[in-house]
C-alpha cells in the first residue's frame, strides 16, 4: 500500500498514542491541538474520530489545547481546522482501526476482510467470533509512529461525517462552566493589571504601599512598567486597581499619527516593496480603456464581548496556566522564557474563552496571570478590564489598496495590478524571533519588541487573496510592507484577505458597471473554474438575480465573491441594504462550497458568524485615537454591530463528499463586505471605497 503523506500536525506528532487512547471503562479518548473558539470544532473532529474507528460518538471524548497530552498542532488558525488537524485526526485513527484489525485477524484466525467494527465492537460477520478495541488494547501497542499507510473510509462508508451532530460545548456554555472567567481553584486570588495610558507612557512614581495597605490585598508586583495586584475577593481587586490608576504618574509622548484616515497616512510611511505575484506581460495595443481605485480598511480590534480572561497556578516550581489561547506549545514556550524556566515545568491547558478572531489578549493575560501566581504564591485569576481589551490587544492590521486594470475592446481585463500598503499580519507568541507577549515589553528589564514579518504567499498575510481566481491574461501583485506600526497589530480573522477581497471584488463592480455589464455576468466571463462558478451561479438563482437589475434610492443589492487564500472554501455573497439615516443590511444569501462538509450545522454557524461579523466591521468598526493616545475604550467609541441590526442570513451548502474538505471560517469576510458597498452603489449609484461605511463616509462619497 502506498503511504498518504502525512500532514503537518502528524509529522510534529507522529506518535499514535499522543492522538488515540482506549479507556478500561470502554470509552475512546481522542487528542487533538485544534481548539474550541466558538467555531464547533471540537464537534467535528469529534465525528471525523468516531465515524474512522466505528465507535459511537457517545463513547468518544476530546482532549484539546493541553500541552502534556495534547499534539502540538501549531495554532488553531486560518481556517485549517479541518484541512489540517481533521486530516490528522482521520489519518490517526485509521491506522489505529487498521493495527487492531490486524491483530483481531490473527486471534480470531480469519483475514482482515471479513472483520467489521460496530461501536468498538470486532466481529466476524455471520458468526459469534468477536472481540473489542478494550480486549485487545493491552497487546497493541500505539507506542509507534504513524505512516499514513492505512487509508481512510470512503466517503460512502461515513456514518457520522456529513451530518448535523449536537454541539459538544453548549451545554457547559449556557451553564457557565465552559469558560475560564468561572473557574474556581482552591486558595484562588483575583487578579488586575495597570496597564499604561498609551504606547509611549513610561511609569515617573508610583505609590506600591498605599495599594499593599488596603484591605483585602495580597500583593503588588511593580517591575518597569508592569504593574500587578491581586486581592482575595474580586471586588477587592476592582478597588485597588482604581486606586492604582489614581496613584501612578506617566509620562507620554504625542507618537500617534495626527489622523485616523488610513488612507492619508499608511502610503506615506517608510515601507519595503515587493512583488507578490506576476504573470504575463501588458500588451497595450489590446487595451482600450482603463480604471483605477483606491480602497482602504482601518485597524479594527477584536471586540469580543467578553474580555480576556487567565488562571495561573505557581506550586513548587511548576506553573499550570489555563488559556483560552489559540496555540498552547506555543505560549507555552514563551512564558517559560519569560518567566527563565525549563518548558517542562509549564503547562498550558486551553479553557474556553469569549470569542476570539485570531491574537488577542488571550496570550497575554495568560502570562499577567503566571507572573502574579508566582509574586503572591497563590492561584490567580486574572480579568482584563474592557478598556484594556480594546486598547491593548494586538488589532487587525490598517491597509490601503490600489487595483488598477485595462480592458480591451470586448470589455475583458487584459491587465491587472493591485498594490498593497499594509503592516504584518501576525505576531502571535512563537512566531518569527523573540517575545510576543504585552508584559515582557513593560517589565524591567523589558524583552525586546521583536521585529516584524509577514506570512509569505502562497497563504499570504497582507497579500493574503491578493492574487485573484479570475482570468486575468496579465496581472502583477506588489506589497509595500510597513515594519513600523502606530498601533499593535497581529492576526485578526482573515487577515488581509478582507481588504484585498473588498477591493477586488468592489472593483469588479466598478469594472462591470463602466463596461454596462451585469456584475455576475461580468464575473463569469472571466472565471474558468467550475466549482467558482457554480457557487456564483447558485448564489443568484436562490437570490432570484436578474440580468442587469437595478436598484433604488431606499434599496439596493450587491454580489461578491471569493475563494479563500485562493486555496479553501469558495463563497459568493448577494447582500440587500436598505438607505435610511444609515446604510442597514436586511438580507444575506450565501453560497459555500467547502469540500467535504463534516457537519453541515456547524458550517453554517460558521459562515453566519463570519457574515455578521464582516457586517459589523463594515458598517461600524475603527480603532481611533489622538496623538497620545487610543481613544477607543469603550463599546460608545468602539460600536458593534447590534442584536436588532443584524440581517436575515440563508446559507446555501454545496456539499462534495468526494472532496477534500476545505476551511470555511474566514471566507465570507471579504465578499460580504464587497457585496454591501455594491449593493449600496446599485441603490444610490455611490461608491465608496473607505470602510468602515458610516453616514459621514458615505455623504463625502456622494460629494
Amino acid at each position: 500500500m502506498i503511504a498518504l503523506t502525512l500532514p503537518q500536525s502528524l509529522k510534529t506528532t507522529p506518535r499514535l498514542d499522543r492522538w488515540v487512547r482506549f479507556n478500561a471503562d470502554r470509552t475512546v479518548t481522542v487528542f487533538s491541538g485544534k481548539v474550541e473558539l466558538g467555531q464547533g470544532i471540537e464537534t467535528a473532529i469529534a465525528q471525523i474520530a468516531a465515524d474512522e474507528l466505528d465507535v459511537a460518538l457517545e463513547r468518544l471524548s476530546l482532549v484539546a489545547g493541553d500541552t502534556t497530552q495534547s499534539p502540538d498542532e501549531w495554532y488553531t488558525a486560518g481556517s485549517q481546522s479541518i484541512e489540517i488537524g481533521g486530516m490528522a485526526m482521520r489519518l490517526a485513527c485509521a491506522e489505529v482501526r487498521s493495527l487492531f484489525l490486524e491483530v483481531a485477524a490473527r486471534e480470531l484466525e480469519v483475514s482482515v476482510a471479513e472483520l467489521r467494527v460496530l461501536d468498538g465492537t470486532i466481529e466476524v460477520a455471520g458468526t459469534d467470533l468477536r472481540t473489542s478495541y478494550w480486549n485487545l488494547a493491552p497487546r497493541v501497542s500505539l507506542v509507534r509512529d504513524a505512516t499514513g499507510g492505512a487509508a481512510p473510509k470512503l466517503p460512502a462508508k461515513y456514518g457520522l461525517v456529513g451530518k448535523s451532530a449536537r454541539r459538544r460545548d453548549l451545554r457547559a456554555k449556557v451553564t457557565g462552566a465552559a469558560y475560564v472567567h468561572d473557574m474556581e481553584i482552591p486558595g484562588m486570588v483575583f487578579g488586575r493589571v495597570l496597564r499604561p495610558p498609551s504606547y509611549s507612557a513610561t511609569l515617573a512614581a508610583f505609590d506600591a504601599s498605599a495599594i499593599r495597605a488596603m484591605p483585602g490585598v495580597v500583593a503588588v508586583m511593580v517591575s518597569g512598567n508592569f504593574i500587578a495586584l491581586c486581592a482575595e475577593r474580586e471586588e477587592q481587586a476592582v478597588s485597588a486597581l482604581q486606586a492604582a490608576r489614581r496613584a501612578a504618574s506617566w509620562l507620554e509622548e504625542p507618537l500617534l499619527p495626527s489622523t485616523t484616515e488610513v488612507r492619508d497616512f499608511l502610503p506615506a510611511l517608510p515601507s519595503v516593496r515587493s512583488i507578490s505575484h506576476r504573470q504575463g506581460a501588458t500588451s497595450i495595443a489590446d487595451s482600450v480603456q482603463h480604471l483605477e481605485a483606491r480602497y482602504s480598511k482601518p485597524y479594527i480590534a477584536h471586540a469580543s464581548i467578553g474580555p480576556s480572561c487567565a488562571l495561573a497556578r505557581y506550586d513548587c516550581g511548576k506553573l499550570t496556566i489555563w488559556s483560552h489561547t489559540q496555540g498552547s506549545h506555543h505560549l507555552r514556550g514563551q512564558i517559560a522564557q519569560v518567566m527563565g524556566v525549563a518548558p517542562a515545568d509549564v503547562e498550558v491547558i486551553h479553557k474556553d474563552g469569549a470569542g476570539c478572531y485570531g491574537h488577542n489578549g488571550a496570550d497575554d493575560v495568560a502570562l499577567d496571570a503566571a507572573l502574579l501566581a508566582r509574586a503572591c504564591a497563590r492561584p490567580v485569576l486574572v480579568q482584563w478590564t474592557r478598556e484594556d481589551e480594546l486598547a491593548w490587544s494586538p488589532c487587525g492590521s490598517a491597509m490601503v489598496v490600489r487595483v488598477a486594470a485595462s480592458l480591451d475592446a470586448t470589455g475583458r481585463v487584459v491587465d491587472w495590478q493591485h498594490e498593497i500598503w499594509s503592516h504584518t499580519h501576525i505576531k502571535r507568541p512563537g512566531w518569527g524571533e523573540g517575545i510576543n507577549l504585552l508584559a515582557a515589553w513593560h517589565m524591567d528589564p523589558p524583552f525586546p519588541v521583536p521585529p516584524a514579518k509577514d506570512v509569505p504567499q502562497p497563504t499570504g498575510g497582507a497579500d493574503r487573496n491578493s492574487i485573484p481566481l479570475y482570468d486575468f491574461p496579465a496581472q502583477e501583485i506588489s506589497y509595500n510592507f510597513i515594519a513600523d506600526m502606530p498601533l499593535r497589530v497581529s492576526a485578526l480573522r482573515s487577515l488581509g484577505a478582507f481588504a484585498n477581497v473588498f477591493a477586488i471584488e468592489s472593483f469588479m463592480d466598478e469594472l462591470a458597471a463602466g463596461t454596462n455589464t451585469d456584475a455576475i455576468e461580468f464575473r463569469l466571463r472571466h472565471l474558468k473554474d467550475a466549482r467558482a462558478r457554480e457557487v456564483i451561479e447558485a448564489v443568484a438563482k436562490a437570490a432570484r438575480w436578474t440580468t442587469g437589475e437595478k436598484g433604488n434610492p431606499a434599496r439596493g443589492r450587491g454580489v461578491a465573491f471569493a475563494r479563500y487564500k485562493n486555496r479553501s472554501a469558495y463563497c459568493a455573497v448577494i447582500a440587500e441594504v436598505e438607505v435610511g439615516e444609515t446604510l442597514r443590511v436586511k438580507r444575506v444569501i450565501a453560497a459555500v462550497d467547502a469540500g467535504q462538509v463534516v457537519n453541515p450545522d456547524g458550517l453554517t454557524n460558521q459562515i453566519e458568524g463570519g457574515i455578521v461579523q464582516a457586517i459589523s466591521w463594515t458598517l461600524k468598526e475603527k480603532v481611533l485615537w489622538d496623538r497620545d493616545r487610543v481613544l477607543s475604550r469603550s463599546w460608545e467609541s468602539y460600536p458593534i454591530l447590534r442584536f436588532d441590526e443584524t440581517p436575515e442570513v440563508e446559507v446555501l451548502v454545496l456539499s462534495r463528499p468526494a472532496e477534500p474538505g476545505l476551511g470555511v471560517g474566514e471566507c465570507a469576510a471579504g465578499p460580504t463586505a464587497a457585496a454591501v458597498a455594491n449593493a449600496l452603489f446599485n441603490a444610490m449609484g455611490v461608491r465608496a471605497r473607505d470602510l468602515p461605511l458610516t453616514p459621514e463616509r458615505i455623504a463625502r462619497a456622494i460629494n
